[in-house]
C-alpha cells in the first residue's frame, strides 16, 4: 500500500474549498432566480416557458445541495484522514482519504451534470426568441444573417 504523509490530504484544503464557493455561487444565482419567477408568479405575468424553467430550477436545486453535501464529506474526510495519519493509523488514513476522493468525484460529477442542465435551462430561455431559437454555432459561422432568415 502506498505509505501517504499528512500533507496528501491537505492538498485537496484549495481545491475542495473552491469548489464549495463556486457551488455556493450558483447557488445563490439559481435562489435569486427563483425569487424573481416567484414574484412574477405571483403577479401572474408567468409563461409557459416560466413553468419549465421552475422545475429545472427544483432539480438543479437539489444537485446543487448533493454537490455541496458530497464537497463537504469530501472535506471532512480529508481532516479525519490527517488525523487518522497524526495517530498513525495508516491503515485507516488510506481508506478515509480514498473516500474522501471519491466524493470529491462524486461532487464533481454531480457539478457537470448541473452545468448541462443549467444549458438547457438557458436554451429554453433562447427558445422563447424566434431567431434565436434556430441559430447555433455553425449556423453563425457559416452563414451571412440574410441567409440565415431565408432559412
Amino acid at each position: 500500500m502506498i505509505e501517504i504523509s499528512i500533507n496528501t490530504p491537505a492538498l485537496l484544503f484549495p481545491a475542495i474549498t473552491l469548489l464549495m464557493l463556486a457551488y455556493t455561487n450558483r447557488f445563490l444565482a439559481i435562489a435569486n432566480r427563483i425569487r424573481s419567477l416567484h414574484k412574477s408568479y405571483a403577479e401572474m405575468q408567468i409563461k409557459h416557458t416560466a413553468i419549465k424553467q421552475i422545475k429545472s430550477l427544483r432539480a438543479r436545486l437539489n444537485l446543487i445541495k448533493y454537490m455541496q453535501g458530497l464537497g463537504a464529506l469530501s472535506f471532512f474526510c480529508c481532516v479525519l484522514a490527517m488525523y487518522f495519519i497524526y495517530r498513525r493509523w495508516m491503515h485507516a488514513a488510506n481508506i478515509i482519504f480514498a473516500a474522501s476522493m471519491m466524493t470529491l468525484l462524486g461532487s464533481i460529477v454531480l457539478s457537470f451534470i448541473e452545468i448541462q442542465q443549467s444549458t438547457k435551462a438557458l436554451e429554453l430561455e433562447l427558445s422563447d426568441m424566434e431567431e434565436l431559437g434556430r441559430a447555433n454555432i455553425f449556423t453563425d459561422m457559416f452563414y451571412t444573417k440574410e441567409e440565415q432568415k431565408d432559412q
